[in-house]
């Protein structure tokens, strides 16, 4: 594929204009997607579409001339930044929470604890793969469904369908640990 000149609103580090041209064009889908992905928190939304930005105009300068960086391309760094961000969140709200929980928490009688991960992996081990695996991102890991989609490289709905399919499965062979569904 051959190669276009530079086009004169490329987005480079030497052109404000390029860089204006890159907000007006994708300030508002960049910010709609991000605040879905956080829930609503503008502020945090604007601060990740800002990096973002940053990020694509400072990429410039490493690309071939002429390129501009795709809507899917601001998306993915927008996702990613995200992510981490959730990534960092998590681990400071369960050290927090850990700190919380050890003054509330009775002492563990291990052997009861040894039985009950025993139960946990033989009832698990009878599971499909896809369905062990979609139960680990969500209940062990603490994944939201899209969150596990994008680890496990399929579509949301299918996270849904797999985690069902794998209680309703647990609840048919052990209905004496099954809770009432709400």
């Amino acid at each position: 594929m051959p190669r276009s000149a530079p086009d004169a609103g490329a987005a480079t580090p030497s052109g404000d204009g390029s860089v204006r041209r890159l907000y007006e064009e994708h300030h508002g889908p960049l910010l709609r997607y991000v605040s879905s992905l956080i829930r609503g928190d503008r502020q945090r939304a604007e601060d990740f579409v800002q990096e973002t930005l940053v990020r694509a105009w400072q990429s410039t300068a490493s690309q071939p001339p002429g390129w501009s960086p795709s809507r899917a391309w601001l998306m993915r760094v927008a996702h990613n930044l995200v992510i981490d961000w959730s990534r960092r969140e998590r681990v400071h709200t369960a050290i927090q929470h850990e700190h919380t929980l050890d003054k509330h928490l009775e002492p563990v009688d291990p052997m009861s604890q040894a039985v009950q991960r025993r139960f946990m992996v033989h009832v698990l081990s009878r599971l499909s793969h896809p369905h062990r695996e979609v139960l680990f991102y969500v209940y062990v890991l603490g994944c939201t469904g899209p969150d596990a989609a994008d680890a496990l490289g399929i579509p949301p709905g299918t996270v849904k369908s797999r985690t069902h399919h794998a209680i309703r499965e647990l609840r048919r062979r052990h209905p004496e640990h099954a809770l009432a569904a709400a």
